[in-house]
């Protein structure tokens, strides 16, 4: 990886961090292992499926660019 994709990579980590905190039920961010759950679940639901979509269109164009040489 690139260090501008890096760095774009962490400026853009830190926004949906901080969309997912404004949204993360506060009480029940009471430790480092509560964090983590509600994190994980708050990515599986929101953005992992985003990134399964792109990635699976990315895949397939690719596919189809190397049927077509």
């Amino acid at each position: 990886m690139t260090e501008e994709d890096n760095q774009l990579l962490i400026e853009h980590a830190r926004a949906i961090a901080k969309i997912l905190y404004k949204n993360a039920p506060v009480d029940e961010l009471t430790s480092l292992g509560k964090i983590e759950e509600v994190v994980r679940s708050q990515m599986q639901e929101h953005v992992m499926p985003t990134v399964g979509v792109f990635l699976s269109k990315m895949s397939q164009e690719k596919a189809q660019d190397t049927n077509e040489k």
